[in-house]
């Protein structure tokens, strides 16, 4: 599955390093998830991310 972490991330002027501090998720997941990784992922570890980013979870698929 897709993800628009990177897209979100970008736009909020965030580094990895950064929204894995604010999300508590760690940088390689956010990494795996920015590239196309196959990761297995929560729906509590997206609604870290997309808090952090200011947007739904849904808005973070492609």
């Amino acid at each position: 599955m897709k993800y628009k972490v990177k897209e979100y991330r970008l736009k909020a002027g965030l580094t990895q390093e950064e929204l894995s501090a604010k999300s508590g998720v760690n940088r390689t997941t956010i990494s795996a998830l920015e590239n196309g990784d196959e990761v297995n992922v929560s729906v509590k570890l997206l609604k870290k991310i997309s808090k952090c980013l200011g947007v739904k979870i849904s808005d973070i698929f492609c």
